[in-house]
């Protein structure tokens, strides 16, 4: 998505695989939106799931991302880039307003998308001096 991301709705995994839970992150974005791809891999799967276009990319070492309410620009088996477009964000009803919903599985666990994405560099800022 472009930058800075929002997040809308948070990642809240279930107690257990069955139960009710959040397992993605929403990203606030507007319908028509580039889709890049989080890291390179193959497409796994492209089309409809119950309604809606789904994007599934796996990555290197196994894990998979999903991308939701999406129109693949990609086909399925095709391998895809580190940052390339992949999907455009479509019209959905996961949110109250558009979103991207974006998941990370590791088999079939779902993880926290979010740790996939580098972590900024901290920086330390000169001390200001304190006005008495």
């Amino acid at each position: 998505m472009p930058p800075p991301l929002v997040v809308t709705r948070w990642w809240d995994p279930p107690p257990t695989p069955y139960a009710a839970g959040h397992r993605g992150v929403d990203l606030a974005a507007p319908v028509g939106a580039e889709v890049r791809a989080v890291g390179p891999g193959r497409v796994h799967h492209a089309g409809p799931v119950a309604g809606r276009g789904v994007l599934s990319l796996t990555l290197p070492g196994g894990l998979r991302t999903t991308y939701e309410p999406v129109r693949p620009l990609v086909a399925e088996g095709e391998e895809v880039t580190a940052g390339q477009v992949v999907a455009v964000l479509t019209e959905g009803t996961h949110c109250a307003t558009p979103c991207l919903h974006w998941g990370l599985l590791s088999g079939t666990a779902y993880l926290n998308p979010l740790t996939v994405l580098p972590h900024p560099t901290p920086r330390l800022l000169p001390l200001t001096p304190q006005d008495d």
